[in-house]
């Protein structure tokens, strides 16, 4: 008999400040990677599935983005400035 299945693993990458583009405030988004990989005898082998999205902490949208929208927007949040998945600019005070 041949146990297998599959796990999911939920990483948080970066809290980032956007604009929501559902709710339209500027409030802190959670950067999170999802991994789900299968599993032999409850042993995890190899990533299967690798999805990258955004959650506002305002209102609970959740938004997946690419790999690479990931990959800048880490970047740009260790450089000090974070812009949104579609380009948006973070919130300013007049």
């Amino acid at each position: 008999m041949i146990i297998f299945g599959t796990k999911g693993y939920l990483y948080q990458l970066a809290i980032l400040t956007l604009v929501c583009a559902r709710c339209g405030n500027p409030a802190a988004h959670a950067l999170r990677k999802r991994v789900t990989k299968f599993t032999l005898f409850f042993v995890p082998l190899f990533p299967f599935s690798t999805k990258y999205t955004t959650q506002c902490t305002f209102c609970g949208a959740e938004q997946q983005v690419t790999r690479e929208q990931a990959e800048q927007l880490q970047a740009q949040e260790t450089g000090g400035q974070a812009y949104g998945p579609a380009g948006q600019r973070p919130y300013q005070r007049p």
